[in-house]
């Protein structure tokens, strides 16, 4: 599946913290997201848990545009969200439901997740 292009935040960053855009995109994207040990797919899963848990909604919609581009569908969304109530806590959870139901919508009728997102990288 086609990976969707970087947001335009790290053109942002890149000109405060150059070296973190730089590890982004050799070490994270070119490295550990290509590691044989899981699919692209399951590291997605694994991400968009690790950001609900962690509260990190403005990083979300952005992984869950590439969790979809990895074959993960809106059903596995809602079970790890639903899942992740019992474990990162129902307000964790109730808002990553939110940012979900967001993109499901149209793409007419939702922000882009990079305005969504303004002001943070996404990996």
């Amino acid at each position: 599946m086609g990976e969707p292009p970087p947001p335009p935040v790290r053109e942002t960053v890149r000109a405060v913290a150059p070296k973190l855009i730089e590890l982004t995109e050799t070490v994270l994207y070119g490295d550990v997201w290509e590691r044989p040990g899981l699919s692209k797919r399951d590291r997605s899963l694994v991400t968009v848990a690790a950001l609900i848990a962690l509260e990190r909604h403005h990083q979300l919609p952005l992984h869950l545009e590439r969790a979809e581009a990895n074959g993960v569908t809106a059903e596995e969304v809602g079970e790890v969200i639903t899942h992740l109530a019992f474990y990162a806590g129902w307000p964790a959870a109730m808002t990553a439901g939110k940012v979900a139901a967001e993109r499901a919508q149209p793409p007419a009728a939702r922000a882009e997740p990079a305005a969504r997102a303004e002001g943070e990288v996404s990996p």
